[in-house]
């Protein structure tokens, strides 16, 4: 199964690759490096942790992957070559991309333009770009938050949970800053990556596990975790956090700790 499951995942990121070529042979690269690299995208589809039909908005898209993967899989699905032990690949109504560096913004644009009908993309801070009201069913923020203070944080969080239906579901990755070793090599890890793609002397602000579940339950979600960092030497988790129906009332969000 393990075979069948490995060469099913070579075949959907050469698809979702592909598009790619048409930005340059860095960008191409990069999207094959980073989807086979990453055990978020497969984990996404394994453990369908996206709905079908879902509205989809992506805090920090970078070049588009997460879409490309997305729409590959469905693409896959349709033709009938999906692994018979998985959920069934996600349809997504509409997927909104925002990122911070215009060049990986013009790349996305560039290499799913033919999707131009489902998927859309921004440059925006996400500190400073809208949501929207209650109009997406899932927000995908991957690796991204810490990069803000917490009280930057704390707000993204709140305006993802009014930009959610009231089912809605927020799936964020965050590093566990009690982890240890794996923890700060992943933090070392970030700050060479970010440091090559153009931006210096960044501060990363993080949490503990504890701190980020305790946040989310208080902005009203109710959160599972789930490890996603198989085949690297970091602690990454993905939290899995979902709104009941019935919002809580507007509240502050106490700063959690700061690593």
């Amino acid at each position: 199964q393990d075979r069948m499951n490995n060469a099913f995942i070579k075949t959907l990121i050469d698809r979702a690759a592909a598009p790619y070529r048409a930005t340059g042979r860095f960008a191409w690269h990069f999207a094959r490096g980073k989807l086979g690299g990453d055990p978020v995208f497969a984990g996404l589809l394994q453990h369908g942790l996206i709905p079908g039909n879902a509205r989809i908005l992506d805090i920090g898209c970078g070049q588009g992957l997460l879409a490309s993967w997305l729409l590959s899989a469905k693409a896959l699905h349709d033709k009938g070559q999906w692994p018979a032990h998985w959920p069934a690949a996600p349809a997504p109504r509409a997927i909104h991309g925002i990122e911070l560096m215009p060049r990986d913004v013009a790349r996305a644009q560039t290499a799913l333009a033919s999707q131009s009908g489902i998927v859309t993309f921004a440059a925006g801070d996400m500190c400073q770009a809208q949501f929207g009201e209650a109009c997406m069913d899932v927000v995908v923020i991957l690796d991204v938050l810490h990069y803000v203070g917490i009280a930057k944080q704390n707000d993204v969080l709140r305006r993802v949970r009014d930009a959610l239906t009231p089912a809605g579901t927020l799936i964020l990755r965050v590093g566990d800053a009690s982890a240890g070793v794996p923890f700060h090599v992943s933090v070392w890890v970030d700050h060479v990556v970010t440091f090559l793609r153009g931006h210096r002397n960044r501060h990363l602000h993080c949490r503990t596990l504890a701190a980020w579940r305790d946040v989310l339950s208080g902005l009203g979600f109710t959160v599972n975790t789930l490890p996603m960092h198989k085949g690297t030497p970091f602690d990454n988790v993905l939290l899995i956090a979902k709104l009941g129906q019935n919002r809580p009332s507007e509240r502050p969000v106490a700063p959690n700790d700061n690593t």
